[in-house]
């Protein structure tokens, strides 16, 4: 199996019991969650050798994540000590007509006061096959942002895949910069973008007609990027979903059919677990189309299961791509 490293922060999870509200909850359950580690466990429980790269405080809080990754079968040998706090996020779990709610805890964490000098990415990726990060990450600092602009620089260097899911939380941007002043010359090194139309207008200003136009259009400027995939989630309800995904590989458009999600245990990290069942696809199968099934049936099981990670075997995930959705008990 291919090693894939993956870069990006990694914070506390403290969500409600069940689907209590948080002026409801007196307690809090406690996990660890980052979009790219996600990636990474998901991955590490399929067979890849996966490492994750990131930034904790040194802790026992710090240890608790690093061994909660390292429980998950991922490499943390490469993870720096260092830095004030710990990011943090709280959820309380929709259902039905009421949405989930997030609140984000996460100014001056550990990862987003790195200095890039910290990571030795000749060595992290010298023997690696495959690099993913997402757009977050840049999101928190100008030194998290120039950390990631190295280590995809090294991929390059290196010959490895590399794959980006651009999509951003706006309101992360703090430090005087916009997603439009850092992502392009990001992701001028990625081989497979995760996007949509509209934020490949709003962080390259590239305009199409359609996802197929603007995929088009921004591989004429950024000619590394080879594939452009987004998801579309149909939202009956907080328990009720449709969810499908689309890849443009330059020459045609594969899309796969609906896959209904009813009910949803736990959405959080759906995206997450798509990126990993569509890398692994990529890798396993030479086929596209099963690659983008397998990564839709990938987030559909995520979607049945507490905390942010998904925890599956390749044959859960296939059976779901199969159409096997019945859920019958299995003895």
């Amino acid at each position: 199996m291919a090693q894939i490293v993956s870069f990006g922060e990694v914070l506390m999870r403290l969500s409600t019991p069940g689907f209590s509200r948080f002026e409801q909850a007196r307690q809090l359950n406690v996990t660890y969650a980052g979009g790219e580690a996600n990636v990474s466990t998901a991955l590490a429980y399929w067979g890849h050798h996966t490492a994750h790269v990131t930034r904790f405080p040194d802790s026992p809080i710090g240890r608790a994540a690093a061994q909660y990754l390292h429980f998950h079968g991922v490499d943390i040998s490469h993870i720096i000590y260092g830095g004030p706090r710990m990011a943090v996020y709280f959820l309380e779990m929709g259902a039905a007509l009421r949405g989930s709610q997030i609140v984000y805890d996460r100014a001056n964490s550990s990862l987003a006061e790195i200095d890039p000098k910290e990571i030795d990415w000749d060595s992290i990726l010298k023997d690696a096959k495959w690099f993913h990060w997402a757009g977050i990450t840049p999101a928190l600092s100008q030194g998290a942002a120039d950390a990631l602009l190295d280590g995809i620089k090294t991929a390059r260097k290196y010959g490895l895949t590399v794959s980006g899911d651009i999509f951003y939380r706006a309101n992360l941007w703090k430090y005087g910069k916009k997603p439009s002043d850092i992502l392009p010359e990001i992701t001028a090194g990625t081989d497979i973008v995760i996007a949509n139309s509209e934020n490949i207008k709003e962080i390259f200003g590239i305009d199409g007609n359609d996802f197929v136009d603007s995929c088009v259009n921004l591989q004429r400027a950024y000619p590394q990027v080879k594939t452009l995939v987004d998801t579309k989630r149909t939202s009956i309800s907080a328990s009720h979903n449709l969810l499908r995904a689309y890849l443009w590989n330059g020459k045609e458009l594969l899309e796969t059919a609906d896959t209904e999600i009813n009910p949803i245990i736990d959405r959080v990290g759906g995206g997450d677990a798509f990126i990993a069942g569509l890398i692994h696809g990529l890798i396993t199968f030479n086929d596209q189309q099963k690659a983008l099934e397998f990564g839709v049936a990938a987030s559909a099981l995520k979607h049945t299961i507490e905390g942010d990670a998904l925890i599956s075997t390749i044959q859960e995930v296939e059976a779901i791509r199969q159409g096997e959705t019945s859920g019958r008990i299995k003895r």
